[in-house]
């Protein structure tokens, strides 16, 4: 297909894809089963600020301790995982490459998992996911480094060990109380922003934002990725080390994420396409313009999760329907899937 190669956004439309999650998240605190009038979001807001505006408590509740911090996590997850997708997809060269290629999410799952089956609570559960995360990759660094191998002995071992983590999800699975344990750990599994807390995010919001920041300062460098040893060299640029790098910001934005709220599936491949079929492949836009947009299309996603019906339904199944018939969509209309 043709490459689009556009340059550094302009002006308005870094305006715009800056404006596009705060009006997202704003209409986000005012949809849900209790609706909540604008005016009533803004002055709850102004009283944030030093404001004296009358708010019934129970909106400001209702705001603040429930769907605020839901939000938050939605934006720094679709933030995340968005950007994470779109280093992945250029570093393996592959549009279909997910954030969770080297195997994170599987490991951290597992983790989830394994931490819910001894009786830990949410802070334990995210730790776990978190360490099994980081290891699931070490695993994966172990099984495709040697001698004269590529970039794609990475993704061949990734695959390897992410069916090995998914094994011991289901052992997991099979050794736990089908009354209490099971339906936790499968409603977990299947992601899921509702076990959102202020102290949630002050443990998993560090990992990711640093992730994205690094992604963010390098954008013009992950341009670079696709190239050869060879090639990189007349560059300037240690392409060995930008690689490096990009994985553990990559993995580290993953594991976070997934240690939050459970595996959420499509963002990381869909949202860069997206955000490439309108700003195109080159990453000085491609980067900020995923990050935007990924966050919007998440909270907008979590916000259709919990409203649309009384029992609310778990964010990757919503994720799979939007993102399947848009990428086969993609696919028709591009005649191809070459980055």
């Amino acid at each position: 297909m043709n490459r689009k190669k556009i340059g550094a956004l302009q002006p308005w439309q870094i305006i715009l894809l800056i404006l596009l999650p705060i009006a997202v998240s704003f209409a986000a605190l005012c949809i849900g089963r209790m609706s909540i009038a604008p005016m009533d979001v803004i002055h709850s807001i102004l009283n944030k600020f030093g404001g004296s505006y009358a708010v019934n408590p129970q909106i400001e509740q209702v705001l603040w301790t429930m769907r605020f911090p839901r939000i938050l996590l939605g934006l720094l997850v679709g933030a995340g995982l968005s950007a994470a997708g779109a280093a992945y997809q250029s570093l393996f060269s592959n549009p279909l490459a997910t954030p969770d290629t080297l195997g994170v999410a599987s490991g951290a799952s597992f983790g989830a998992a394994l931490a819910i089956l001894i009786g830990l609570g949410m802070v334990g559960i995210q730790l776990s996911a978190l360490a099994f995360g980081l290891a699931a990759v070490i695993l994966t660094f172990l099984a495709g480094s040697g001698k004269g191998r590529n970039v794609n002995s990475y993704v061949l071992a990734g695959i390897m060990i992410s069916s090995l983590f998914s094994a011991l999800v289901s052992l997991v699975k099979f050794t736990a109380d089908t009354e209490s344990q099971l339906p936790s750990i499968t409603y977990w599994l299947m992601g899921s922003l509702a076990s959102k807390s202020y102290s949630t995010l002050v443990l998993g919001a560090p990992l990711i934002l640093i992730g994205i920041l690094v992604l963010f300062l390098l954008r013009w460098r992950l341009n670079l990725l696709p190239l050869t040893d060879d090639e990189a060299k007349s560059t300037g640029v240690n392409i060995k080390l930008l690689r490096i790098v990009t994985i553990v910001c990559a993995t580290a934005i993953t594991a976070s994420c997934v240690s939050m709220c459970g595996q959420v599936g499509w963002v990381g491949l869909l949202v860069p396409h997206i955000a490439r079929m309108r700003y195109g492949d080159n990453h000085l836009s491609l980067i900020p313009s995923s990050i935007c947009i990924g966050a919007a299309f998440l909270v907008i996603v979590d916000t259709l999760a919990r409203s649309a019906t009384a029992a609310e339904i778990p964010v990757s199944i919503l994720t799979a329907i939007i993102g399947a018939p848009f990428f086969i969509l993609l696919m028709r209309r591009k005649g191809g899937w070459n980055l």
